[in-house]
């Protein structure tokens, strides 16, 4: 299943993947994919669509962001 909202997102990547959604964290995988050219983002794009990338974008930045 592909999450449709943050709060689904997070629990994938906190509960199901073990990864703590650390500011660092969600930095570095901003500065990927949001480059355009990077296979990554490429194949990211391939296999999950422009509008999830979009959303996963924003999810970061959210993290990124955070007062934590």
């Amino acid at each position: 299943m592909i999450p449709e909202t943050f709060r689904q997102w997070k629990n994938c990547i906190e509960n199901d993947c073990k990864t703590a959604l650390t500011k660092d964290f969600a930095k570095r995988r901003l500065a990927v994919y949001t480059d355009q050219e990077n296979p990554e983002t490429k194949k990211f794009i391939r296999l999950y669509g422009k509008r999830h990338l979009e959303n996963i974008q924003q999810w970061f930045q959210q993290i990124a962001n955070s007062h934590e």
